[in-house]
C-alpha cells in the first residue's frame, strides 16, 4: 500500500508527454542554420531535436506530407512509414490493430491494449479505436520504431505513434480553411482560427473538422437485392485550445476537444464458401435458394470458388442490417511548463478522456438470421498524470529527465447478443453431413421441443486498471561526438475486471442439456456446443463443473517489470551519426473480457510481453546536405507474444512463448534542386513465429503457428515519391506530387493453417505430424499489390489560396485487412471464409484558404 500511494502521489501530477521546453529553442536554432534542408524538429527523446541528429529509428511525418497524401486519420499513416500498417475489423471501436516492424495485438477485445502506443499532444491514449478522430491542425507525427518504455511508457513493445497538433500561436491572429468533395460522395470540412488575446502571452485556437462518405460496401439480401451500403464516413471534431507563453519562461496549454462519428462499419465480403453451402446442406434446410420459398441465401451472389480477389473487388456483402455506431469521444488535456532554473523544467501533463459507443450488427455477416449484436455499449474513461524533471548538467554534456507516471482507466461493456429465427435451421445444416441429414431442419427443437430463435443474453464486462511507473532517461557526452544514452523504468500493473451476465432469455441451453442422454455419444459435443453457444449461453449452470459451459468469473491481475535501454551514439562529423542500441520493453498483460474465457475452469487472465531489441543504424546528411540517407538494422525478440483469435464459435486467447522480428529500413529525401524532391523508402522483414515457438506448451493452437510468419507482416514494402513545385508567376505556383507503395505477400489471419483436433493428432501419432498435415486456411495469404496516391494543383498568394485535384489508390487494389472464419459457418477447413476490405480508389478535389 505505501508503494502504491507513493507511485500514486508521483504520479498525480502527469500523462505521457512529448512537449518541447526551452531546449526547442536550442532545435529552432540549428533549424535557422539550416536554411535549406528542411530540418524537421521532433520530441522522441522528450527533447525537441533535429530528427537527424537522434540516435532513434523514426518516421517524421510534415503537416504537408500529411496534406499531400491524404491522410485523414492515424490509420492512413501507413501510406508514409514502410515499417508501419493497420487493420480494422467489424468494430468501429474495439478491432482497429497498429503494427511497427510487422508487431502488433491483433484484438477484437476490449481486455487487450495495443503493442503500438499512441499519444496525442502528450496524453495516451489506451486503445486504438479512441484516436481515430479526424486529423486536422496537426503540427506532426512521429512513428518510433522498435520498443519505447523508457521515455514513453506502458504498452509500447513494438513501438510508438507521437501525434502533435498546432498550439496556440500567442503572437499572430490567423487560421485556415480546407473544404473537399470526393468518389462516393464524399464531402469534407476543416477550418481553425489563431486569436492571440493578450499580445505575446496568451491565445486561442478553435478547429473544427466535418466528414461525411457513402460506404464503398454494397449491403445486399438474401434474394440479392441491394438495401443500404457501409463502411462509410460520417464523423466531425472541435478543438479549443488556450495556450499562453510568458517572459517567465512558464508556458503551457489546455485542450478540449469532442468528436461525434456515426459511421457504418464494418461489413465483410465472403470469400470462400463452405462446402456445407456448395454440397447442398443448407438447401436442403431451407436455407438456400434451390428451396424456392424465398429464404435468405446464405452467401452474397454466391462466390463458390471464384478467386478471392474477384470477391472483394464486387465489394458486395450479404446482410440482414446495415451496422450501426454511435460514438462520443472527448477530453481534456492539459501541459504546463515550470522553469526551475536557465537549464532545467518542470513538465507537468494531464489527461482526462471519456469515450462512449453504441453499436449493433449482424454478427453472422450473412443475409440468413442466425446471430446478432443487438447492442454494444461501452463506456471507457482514462485519467494519466506525469511529472517530469529535465534538464542540462555538466556544461551541456549531461541531458536528463527524471519524472513519474500514473493512470487509471474504467471500462464497462454491456453486449447484448440474439439468436435469430434461422439459427435452428443453421444447426440443421453444419449437422446435416455427419447425420445424412436424419435430424432434420432444426435438430435442436427436435430433441428439446424449443426453437432457438428469440434467445438472448446481455452479458456485461468490467475493469478498473491503474499503472505506475517512475523512470530516468539520460544522455551523456563521453566525448566530443560520443554519445551514451541510459535509460530505466519502473512499472508496475493492477487490474481487477470480470464478467457477470444482467439477463438472459435462454431456454435452449437447459434443455439441451438435459436432453444429452437421447442424443447419439458422437454428437453431444456438437449439441453442447451450438444449443449452449457461448456468446448467448446462460452462465454457471450446475453442468459448467463437468462441461465447457460459460462461467461468469471476477479475476485480478498484477505485475510489475523494469524497462531498461542502453544506447551508444557517435557523430562523425555533422553530417553523419552512428548508432547502437538494446532495450528491454514490456506490454501489460492483464483479463480477457470474454464470455468464453473461464470455460472449463480456464484462467482468464494471460500474461505480459516482453521484448529485447537490438538496433544498428546511421544517419547521414550528404551530396552538400542535399540527400538525407538514413539505414537502420534490428532485432526483436518476443516473450509471452500476445495472441487473440477467433475461432468462429469463440475468441481464443493465448501467449505464444517466442516470436521474432528482425530487418533493415532504409529512408532518403533527394533535394534535387528548389522544385523538385524525390523520396524513397523500404522496410526489408523476417517476422516470424520461429520453428521451437512453442517452448514447452502443448497447447494446439500456439503450436500451429510455429513455423509461420506474423499477422500482416509483409516481407518487403517500399514506398517511392516524388514532389515538383514550379512557379508560373510570381504569385501561382503549380504542385504535382507522387507517391506508389508496394507490399509483398502477407498472411491476414492469426492462423496459417488448421488447427488439428484431439482425434487428427491421435491419428497422426504426435502433434506435430498433425500439424504437418493439416490443410492451410483457405484465402489467408493476401497478394503483393501496389497503391498509388497522386495530387495536383496551384497555389495562389505564396500558398494563401490552393485548388488541387488527387486519386488515391489509382489502380484500385482492394486488398483485406482481416480474413476470419466467418461465425457459424461450419468447422476446421469447411469453414466459410470471410475478410474486411481495405478502401478503393477515391479521388476529388480540394480548395484551400490561409488567412
Amino acid at each position: 500500500m505505501t508503494r502504491k500511494l507513493a507511485a500514486y502521489a508521483a504520479g498525480l501530477m502527469a500523462c505521457s508527454s512529448i512537449t518541447a521546453p526551452v531546449f526547442a529553442q536550442d532545435a529552432e536554432e540549428q533549424a535557422a542554420q539550416r536554411p535549406n534542408e528542411n530540418v524537421i524538429i521532433v520530441t522522441a527523446t522528450r527533447r525537441a531535436q533535429d530528427v537527424q541528429d537522434i540516435p532513434l529509428a523514426v518516421t517524421a511525418v510534415t503537416p504537408e506530407q500529411l496534406q499531400n497524401q491524404g491522410v485523414d486519420n492515424i490509420q492512413e499513416v501507413t501510406t508514409l512509414a514502410p515499417s508501419f500498417s493497420s487493420s480494422q475489423a467489424q468494430l468501429a471501436s474495439g478491432s482497429v490493430v497498429l503494427r511497427i516492424r510487422g508487431v502488433g495485438t491483433t484484438s477484437n477485445n476490449i481486455g487487450f491494449e495495443s503493442a503500438v502506443g499512441i499519444f496525442i499532444d502528450g496524453a495516451y491514449q489506451s486503445r486504438p479505436g479512441v484516436a481515430l478522430s479526424e486529423f486536422v491542425d496537426i503540427e506532426r507525427v512521429e512513428v518510433l520504431r522498435g520498443p519505447q518504455g523508457t521515455t514513453f511508457g506502458r504498452n509500447t513493445s513494438a513501438g510508438a505513434l507521437n501525434i502533435t497538433t498546432v498550439r496556440p500561436d500567442v503572437s499572430e491572429f490567423g487560421g485556415f480553411v480546407n473544404a473537399g468533395y470526393g468518389s462516393f460522395d464524399e464531402i469534407s470540412l476543416q477550418g481553425g482560427v489563431n486569436l492571440p488575446i493578450v499580445q505575446d502571452t496568451l491565445a486561442v485556437r478553435l478547429t473544427g473538422a466535418y466528414r461525411e462518405r457513402d460506404g464503398f460496401i454494397t449491403l445486399v439480401d438474401g434474394n440479392g437485392t441491394p438495401f443500404g451500403d457501409s463502411n462509410d464516413v460520417d464523423q466531425w471534431l472541435v478543438r479549443g485550445q488556450i495556450g499562453w507563453d510568458t517572459e517567465s519562461g512558464l508556458r503551457g496549454r489546455i485542450i478540449g476537444d469532442f468528436s461525434k462519428s456515426q459511421s457504418s462499419c464494418c461489413s465483410p465480403i465472403e470469400l470462400f464458401q463452405s462446402p456445407l453451402i456448395t454440397g447442398g446442406a443448407y438447401a436442403a434446410v431451407g436455407l438456400g435458394p434451390s428451396a424456392g420459398n424465398g429464404q435468405p441465401t446464405v452467401s452474397t451472389n454466391p462466390f463458390g470458388q471464384k478467386t478471392f480477389e474477384k470477391a472483394l473487388n464486387e465489394r458486395i456483402a450479404s446482410a440482414n442490417a446495415a451496422p450501426i455506431a454511435d460514438i462520443d469521444n472527448f477530453g481534456v488535456t492539459g501541459e504546463v511548463e515550470f522553469p526551475i532554473s536557465d537549464s532545467a523544467d518542470l513538465i507537468f501533463i494531464g489527461s482526462w478522456r471519456k469515450y462512449e459507443s453504441f453499436e449493433q450488427y449482424d454478427s453472422d455477416f450473412t443475409a440468413l438470421d442466425i446471430f446478432d449484436v443487438d447492442g454494444l455499449v461501452l463506456e471507457l474513461e482514462t485519467f494519466t498524470a506525469e511529472l517530469r524533471l529535465q534538464g542540462e548538467a555538466m556544461d551541456g554534456k549531461l541531458n536528463y529527465i527524471i519524472g513519474g507516471y500514473y493512470s487509471d482507466e474504467t471500462i464497462d461493456q454491456s453486449v447484448s447478443f440474439a439468436l435469430g429465427q434461422d439459427y435452428g435451421e443453421n444447426v440443421g445444416a453444419l449437422l446435416f453431413v455427419p447425420t445424412a441429414g436424419a435430424l432434420g431442419a432444426n435438430p435442436l427443437t427436435l430433441f428439446t421441443g424449443i426453437d432457438p430463435a428469440g434467445t438472448s443474453n446481455t452479458n456485461r464486462f468490467q475493469q478498473s486498471a491503474q499503472s505506475y511507473s517512475i523512470f530516468t532517461h539520460n544522455s551523456f557526452e563521453l566525448t566530443d561526438g560520443l554519445e551514451l544514452t541510459l535509460g530505466a523504468r519502473y512499472s508496475w500493473e493492477e487490474k481487477d475486471g470480470g464478467f457477470t451476465q444482467t439477463a438472459v432469455n435462454n431456454q435452449i441451453c437447459p434443455a439441451t442439456l438435459g436432453a444429452l442422454g437421447a442424443i447419439p455419444a458422437a454428437l453431444r459435443p456438437s449439441f453442447i456446443g451450438l444449443g449452449c453457444f457461448g456468446f448467448t449461453a446462460p452462465a454457471d449452470l450446475p453442468q459448467s463443473a463437468a462441461l465447457p459451459l460459460v462461467r461468469t468469473f471476477q479475476s485480478e491481475f498484477s505485475d510489475e517489470e523494469l524497462i531498461y535501454t542502453i544506447r551508444l551514439g557517435y557523430e562523425f562529423s555533422s553530417p553523419i551519426n552512428v548508432y547502437a542500441s538494446f532495450t528491454h520493453g514490456y506490454k501489460a498483460g492483464g483479463i480477457n473480457l470474454d464470455t468464453t474465457a473461464a470455460v472449463a475452469g480456464a484462467d482468464p487472465t494471460f500474461l505480459s510481453e516482453e521484448v529485447d531489441a537490438y538496433e544498428i543504424g546511421f544517419k547521414s546528411r550528404l551530396i552538400d546536405d542535399a540527400l538525407t540517407f538514413n539505414v537502420a538494422a534490428f532485432y526483436e525478440e518476443f516473450s509471452n507474444f500476445q495472441v487473440l483469435e477467433f475461432t468462429g464459435t469463440a475468441f481464443q486467447t493465448f501467449n505464444v512463448p517466442v516470436a521474432k522480428s528482425t530487418g533493415l529500413e532504409i529512408e532518403s529525401l533527394w533535394r534535387v534542386s528548389p522544385e523538385l524532391s524525390i523520396n524513397a523508402s523500404a522496410t526489408i522483414l523476417d517476422a516470424r513465429y520461429p520453428e521451437d515457438c512453442a517452448g514447452t506448451s502443448t497447447s494446439v493452437t500456439v503450436n500451429s503457428l510455429c513455423g509461420n510468419t506474423l499477422t500482416n507482416a509483409a516481407d518487403f514494402v517500399a514506398i517511392f515519391g516524388a514532389l515538383w513545385e514550379k512557379p508560373i508567376t510570381d504569385t501561382v505556383e503549380f504542385f504535382a506530387t507522387g507517391q506508389i507503395r508496394l507490399e509483398d505477400d502477407q498472411r491476414t489471419s492469426t492462423q496459417a493453417i488448421v488447427p488439428p483436433s484431439a482425434a487428427q493428432i491421435a491419428a497422426a501419432g504426435s502433434l506435430q505430424a498433425a500439424i504437418d498435415a493439416a490443410p492451410l486456411i483457405i484465402g489467408d495469404v493476401q497478394d503483393g499489390k501496389e497503391f498509388i496516391n497522386l495530387r495536383a494543383g496551384l497555389r495562389f498568394n505564396d500558398g494563401q489560396f490552393a485548388i488541387e485535384g488527387f486519386v488515391n489508390n489509382l489502380t484500385d487494389n482492394v486488398t483485406r485487412g482481416v480474413t476470419f472464419n466467418t461465425t457459424l459457418r461450419g468447422s476446421g477447413a469447411a469453414n466459410s471464409r470471410s475478410a474486411f476490405s481495405l478502401q478503393p480508389r477515391t479521388y476529388g478535389v480540394v480548395l484551400r484558404a490561409k488567412f
